[in-house]
Protein backbone atom coordinates (compact mmCIF):
# COMPACT_ATOMS: atom_id res chain seq x y z
CA UNK A 1 0.00 0.00 0.00
CA UNK A 2 1.38 3.67 -0.76
CA UNK A 3 2.04 5.09 2.59
CA UNK A 4 0.96 8.42 1.54
CA UNK A 5 -2.58 7.27 1.09
CA UNK A 6 -2.43 4.90 4.34
CA UNK A 7 -5.32 6.49 6.67
CA UNK A 8 -5.94 4.50 9.54
CA UNK A 9 -7.67 7.42 11.14
CA UNK A 10 -10.39 7.49 8.87
CA UNK A 11 -13.61 5.28 9.17
CA UNK A 12 -14.22 4.56 5.88
CA UNK A 13 -18.27 3.50 6.56
CA UNK A 14 -18.56 7.36 6.91
CA UNK A 15 -16.30 9.06 4.39
CA UNK A 16 -18.64 9.84 1.51
CA UNK A 17 -16.24 11.16 -2.00
CA UNK A 18 -18.32 14.45 -2.89
CA UNK A 19 -19.65 13.51 -6.68
CA UNK A 20 -21.75 15.38 -9.27
CA UNK A 21 -24.76 13.06 -9.16
CA UNK A 22 -25.65 13.40 -5.50
CA UNK A 23 -26.49 17.08 -6.20
CA UNK A 24 -29.92 17.43 -6.68
CA UNK A 25 -31.41 17.36 -10.55
CA UNK A 26 -34.15 19.31 -10.37
CA UNK A 27 -34.73 22.52 -8.94
CA UNK A 28 -37.71 24.12 -6.85
CA UNK A 29 -40.06 26.40 -8.65
CA UNK A 30 -41.02 28.30 -5.70
CA UNK A 31 -39.92 31.91 -4.89
CA UNK A 32 -36.95 32.01 -2.71
CA UNK A 33 -37.95 32.76 0.54
CA UNK A 34 -35.83 35.52 2.15
CA UNK A 35 -35.82 36.77 5.97
CA UNK A 36 -34.68 40.19 6.54
CA UNK A 37 -33.67 41.75 9.83
CA UNK A 38 -32.90 45.04 11.17
CA UNK A 39 -30.67 46.43 14.06
CA UNK A 40 -32.47 49.44 15.61
CA UNK A 41 -35.69 50.31 16.86
CA UNK A 42 -35.47 54.16 16.31
CA UNK A 43 -38.46 56.40 14.56
CA UNK A 44 -36.47 56.71 11.92
CA UNK A 45 -34.20 53.50 11.58
CA UNK A 46 -32.16 53.81 8.96
CA UNK A 47 -31.19 49.95 9.09
CA UNK A 48 -34.96 49.47 8.64
CA UNK A 49 -35.35 52.09 5.77
CA UNK A 50 -32.47 49.87 4.12
CA UNK A 51 -34.14 46.31 4.72
CA UNK A 52 -37.53 48.29 3.12
CA UNK A 53 -35.67 49.02 0.28
CA UNK A 54 -34.26 45.48 -0.16
CA UNK A 55 -37.63 44.07 0.48
CA UNK A 56 -39.06 45.82 -2.81
CA UNK A 57 -35.90 44.94 -4.40
CA UNK A 58 -36.01 41.53 -3.63
CA UNK A 59 -39.60 41.24 -4.16
CA UNK A 60 -39.12 42.60 -7.91
CA UNK A 61 -36.50 40.35 -8.18
CA UNK A 62 -38.91 37.64 -7.57
CA UNK A 63 -38.25 36.44 -4.18
CA UNK A 64 -41.23 36.11 -1.28
CA UNK A 65 -39.98 38.28 1.57
CA UNK A 66 -41.20 38.73 5.07
CA UNK A 67 -38.85 41.47 7.47
CA UNK A 68 -39.38 40.90 11.71
CA UNK A 69 -39.87 43.55 13.80
CA UNK A 70 -37.72 43.26 16.81
CA UNK A 71 -39.74 45.61 19.00
CA UNK A 72 -41.32 43.65 21.86
CA UNK A 73 -38.61 41.22 21.75
CA UNK A 74 -37.02 40.17 25.14
CA UNK A 75 -33.45 40.05 26.13
CA UNK A 76 -32.53 36.58 26.19
CA UNK A 77 -32.53 34.90 29.67
CA UNK A 78 -35.39 37.20 30.66
CA UNK A 79 -37.92 34.84 29.14
CA UNK A 80 -38.09 31.41 28.36
CA UNK A 81 -38.55 30.34 24.10
CA UNK A 82 -42.43 30.33 24.52
CA UNK A 83 -42.72 33.91 24.32
CA UNK A 84 -44.55 35.43 21.21
CA UNK A 85 -41.87 37.40 19.54
CA UNK A 86 -39.08 34.65 19.72
CA UNK A 87 -41.80 31.86 18.67
CA UNK A 88 -42.19 34.76 15.52
CA UNK A 89 -38.35 34.94 14.59
CA UNK A 90 -37.68 31.19 15.31
CA UNK A 91 -40.43 30.05 12.99
CA UNK A 92 -39.20 33.09 10.08
CA UNK A 93 -35.70 31.67 10.57
CA UNK A 94 -36.92 28.18 9.83
CA UNK A 95 -39.09 29.31 6.72
CA UNK A 96 -36.36 31.23 5.52
CA UNK A 97 -34.28 29.99 2.68
CA UNK A 98 -32.02 32.78 2.82
CA UNK A 99 -31.67 36.29 5.16
CA UNK A 100 -30.22 39.82 4.71
CA UNK A 101 -28.85 41.02 7.81
CA UNK A 102 -28.68 45.18 8.43
CA UNK A 103 -27.71 46.52 11.18
CA UNK A 104 -26.10 50.00 12.69
CA UNK A 105 -22.78 50.88 13.81
CA UNK A 106 -22.39 51.89 17.08
CA UNK A 107 -19.32 51.95 19.41
CA UNK A 108 -17.67 49.70 16.67
CA UNK A 109 -19.88 46.68 16.45
CA UNK A 110 -23.71 46.14 15.52
CA UNK A 111 -25.93 47.35 18.00
CA UNK A 112 -27.38 45.25 21.01
CA UNK A 113 -30.80 44.89 19.28
CA UNK A 114 -29.59 42.92 16.41
CA UNK A 115 -27.30 40.69 18.39
CA UNK A 116 -30.41 39.84 20.74
CA UNK A 117 -32.19 38.70 17.36
CA UNK A 118 -29.47 36.33 17.00
CA UNK A 119 -29.03 35.00 20.52
CA UNK A 120 -32.87 34.15 20.41
CA UNK A 121 -31.92 31.69 17.86
CA UNK A 122 -30.17 28.62 18.33
CA UNK A 123 -28.03 26.09 16.21
CA UNK A 124 -30.77 23.35 16.60
CA UNK A 125 -34.31 23.45 17.68
CA UNK A 126 -34.86 20.12 18.11
CA UNK A 127 -33.53 18.28 15.31
CA UNK A 128 -34.15 20.91 12.98
CA UNK A 129 -31.15 23.63 12.01
CA UNK A 130 -33.12 26.82 11.68
CA UNK A 131 -29.95 28.30 10.01
CA UNK A 132 -27.53 25.68 8.71
CA UNK A 133 -27.25 25.69 5.04
CA UNK A 134 -28.99 28.97 4.09
CA UNK A 135 -27.64 31.79 2.04
CA UNK A 136 -26.29 35.35 3.62
CA UNK A 137 -25.97 39.03 2.63
CA UNK A 138 -24.85 41.28 5.32
CA UNK A 139 -24.84 44.72 5.64
CA UNK A 140 -24.38 47.88 7.48
CA UNK A 141 -25.59 51.36 7.62
CA UNK A 142 -23.15 54.21 9.46
CA UNK A 143 -24.00 57.43 11.00
CA UNK A 144 -20.18 59.02 9.97
CA UNK A 145 -17.41 57.77 7.82
CA UNK A 146 -17.69 54.10 5.85
CA UNK A 147 -16.82 51.31 7.94
CA UNK A 148 -16.93 47.57 7.84
CA UNK A 149 -16.85 46.52 11.40
CA UNK A 150 -20.40 45.48 11.53
CA UNK A 151 -19.77 43.76 7.84
CA UNK A 152 -17.07 41.53 9.56
CA UNK A 153 -18.64 41.16 12.69
CA UNK A 154 -22.35 39.57 10.80
CA UNK A 155 -19.92 37.53 8.73
CA UNK A 156 -18.61 36.07 11.71
CA UNK A 157 -22.14 35.02 12.71
CA UNK A 158 -22.76 33.90 9.37
CA UNK A 159 -20.06 31.56 9.71
CA UNK A 160 -20.90 30.25 13.73
CA UNK A 161 -24.67 29.43 12.64
CA UNK A 162 -23.61 27.65 9.82
CA UNK A 163 -25.15 29.52 6.73
CA UNK A 164 -23.14 30.40 3.20
CA UNK A 165 -22.70 34.37 3.50
CA UNK A 166 -22.02 35.51 0.06
CA UNK A 167 -18.82 37.65 -1.25
CA UNK A 168 -20.55 40.97 -1.94
CA UNK A 169 -21.49 42.96 1.25
CA UNK A 170 -22.83 46.86 1.62
CA UNK A 171 -21.51 49.80 4.34
CA UNK A 172 -23.99 52.67 3.58
CA UNK A 173 -21.91 55.85 4.67
CA UNK A 174 -23.45 58.73 6.64
CA UNK A 175 -26.97 57.39 5.92
CA UNK A 176 -28.84 60.21 6.72
CA UNK A 177 -27.96 62.02 3.50
CA UNK A 178 -28.87 58.69 1.41
CA UNK A 179 -32.85 58.68 2.13
CA UNK A 180 -35.53 61.35 0.84
CA UNK A 181 -38.14 63.22 2.52
CA UNK A 182 -40.45 59.84 1.71
CA UNK A 183 -37.94 57.73 3.44
CA UNK A 184 -37.20 56.42 0.33
CA UNK A 185 -33.23 55.94 -0.93
CA UNK A 186 -31.67 57.88 -3.20
CA UNK A 187 -30.01 57.16 -6.26
CA UNK A 188 -26.22 56.45 -5.10
CA UNK A 189 -23.40 54.20 -5.63
CA UNK A 190 -24.34 53.11 -2.31
CA UNK A 191 -27.82 51.96 -3.56
CA UNK A 192 -26.32 50.05 -6.85
CA UNK A 193 -24.03 47.88 -4.52
CA UNK A 194 -27.10 46.88 -2.01
CA UNK A 195 -28.46 46.14 -5.75
CA UNK A 196 -25.68 43.90 -6.54
CA UNK A 197 -25.60 42.49 -3.17
CA UNK A 198 -29.33 41.09 -3.21
CA UNK A 199 -28.72 40.41 -6.84
CA UNK A 200 -25.70 38.02 -5.55
CA UNK A 201 -28.00 36.74 -2.84
CA UNK A 202 -31.14 35.78 -5.20
CA UNK A 203 -28.11 33.74 -7.37
CA UNK A 204 -26.72 31.91 -4.36
CA UNK A 205 -29.78 31.04 -3.29
CA UNK A 206 -31.27 29.21 -6.10
CA UNK A 207 -27.66 27.75 -6.08
CA UNK A 208 -28.20 26.21 -2.88
CA UNK A 209 -31.68 25.72 -1.62
CA UNK A 210 -31.83 22.76 -3.13
CA UNK A 211 -28.78 20.84 -2.06
CA UNK A 212 -28.67 22.59 1.93
CA UNK A 213 -28.74 19.27 3.19
CA UNK A 214 -25.35 17.98 1.12
CA UNK A 215 -23.70 20.75 1.39
CA UNK A 216 -24.06 20.78 5.10
CA UNK A 217 -23.28 17.29 5.67
CA UNK A 218 -20.47 16.29 7.80
CA UNK A 219 -18.24 13.60 8.49
CA UNK A 220 -16.94 14.53 11.86
CA UNK A 221 -21.00 14.34 12.80
CA UNK A 222 -21.93 11.16 10.39
CA UNK A 223 -18.97 9.44 12.49
CA UNK A 224 -20.35 10.70 15.79
CA UNK A 225 -23.96 9.83 15.13
CA UNK A 226 -22.85 6.12 14.64
CA UNK A 227 -21.13 6.01 17.50
CA UNK A 228 -24.35 7.42 19.80
CA UNK A 229 -26.30 4.86 17.70
CA UNK A 230 -23.94 1.91 18.37
CA UNK A 231 -23.85 2.94 22.41
CA UNK A 232 -27.83 3.11 22.37
CA UNK A 233 -28.14 -0.30 20.33
CA UNK A 234 -25.62 -1.65 22.86
CA UNK A 235 -27.22 0.00 26.25
CA UNK A 236 -30.48 -2.06 24.49
CA UNK A 237 -28.84 -5.78 24.30
CA UNK A 238 -27.28 -5.16 28.08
Amino acid sequence: MNEQLDTPNLNAERIQTPIRPNFSASASVHPPRILLLYGSLRKRSFSRLVIEESARLLTLMGAEVRIFNPEGLPQPDTEDEKHPKVQELRDLMTWSEGQVWCSPERHGAMTGIFKTQLDWVPLSIGSVRPTQGKTLAVIQVCGGSQSFNVVNQLRVLGRWMRMFTIPNQSSVAKAYLEFDDNDRMKPSPYYNRIVDVLEELMKFTFLVRDNQSLLVDRYSERVESADALSQRVNLRSI
